[in-house]
């Protein structure tokens, strides 16, 4: 279907936080999606992936993810010294801040007229995946997309050692989790930890393992694969539907 697209301005402890959604156009009410990026902002790849969420029927919320250190609008180039820069934002951040802003969003979601509150969730990638996963810890949340999520079995998200791993009891809902294989950054073991814990502490989860790289599903660079990403689509909103509608 259509989507319309805007930028709406939250606080969060005094900072702004610029939040892209994306939605329906048709009048209606839909499922909220709070939707993570990787540490590159909001560029056009991530709002890219954003949008075509939003076509198949959800009110999707994306956050600046750094908004306590970037300016507002902030779009980090994914090269060598991007990618230093946005991992020392990671760092900086503290995790509690990822928190709050989960928090905020999921707020703005309940509040809008074209969501449907009682079906909310969260989908993000790399390190966007992770905060996608601690999104899951809030009660509302119903379905999770975790894209190749990063540092979730050592605690590396942001300023001191993430809780993550420890809490997946805390889960209510239910989660997809996405890999490649020739990830370098989520590799086997790390794979292996989060299936064992998942399966241990009982919660619904479903994983999709694909041959492909870090990032596959970011359509501007050489790790691009459009026939794993497109894979991926056709499981993850079979999968939203059937949990959320």
């Amino acid at each position: 279907m259509q989507i319309v697209k805007r930028n709406v301005e939250l606080r969060v402890d005094d900072s702004l936080m610029r939040v892209y959604v994306a939605a329906p156009k048709p009048e209606g009410r839909y499922p909220g999606i709070v939707f993570f990026s990787d540490i590159y902002q909001l560029g056009g790849p991530i709002t890219r992936l954003a949008d075509r969420l939003a076509g198949y029927g959800y009110v999707v919320a994306a956050p600046e993810i750094f908004h306590r250190l970037e300016p507002v609008g902030t779009v980090i180039e994914p090269s060598d010294l991007g990618r230093m820069r946005g991992n020392d934002d990671a760092r900086r951040t503290a995790i509690a801040h990822y928190d709050a802003d989960t928090r905020a969003v999921l707020d703005f979601l309940k509040s809008e007229s074209a969501v449907l509150p009682d079906k909310l969730g969260s989908m993000g990638f790399c390190i966007g995946g992770h905060l996608a996963y601690r999104a899951a810890f809030q009660p509302e949340v119903k379905a999770t997309v975790s894209c190749y999520p990063t540092g979730i079995p050592i605690g590396k998200l942001g300023k001191g050692v993430a809780d993550t791993l420890q809490r997946t009891g805390e889960i209510r809902g239910e989660l997809l989790l996405i890999f490649g294989t020739l990830d370098p950054h989520v590799k086997e073991p790390d794979r292996h930890t989060l299936a064992q814990t998942l399966s241990k502490t009982g919660i619904k989860h479903q994983i999709l393992i694909y041959e492909a790289d870090h990032t596959f599903l970011r359509d501007d660079g050489p790790r691009y694969d459009p026939a794993a990403t497109d894979a991926a689509w056709s499981e993850l909103i079979p999968f939203l539907k059937r949990v959320m509608g």
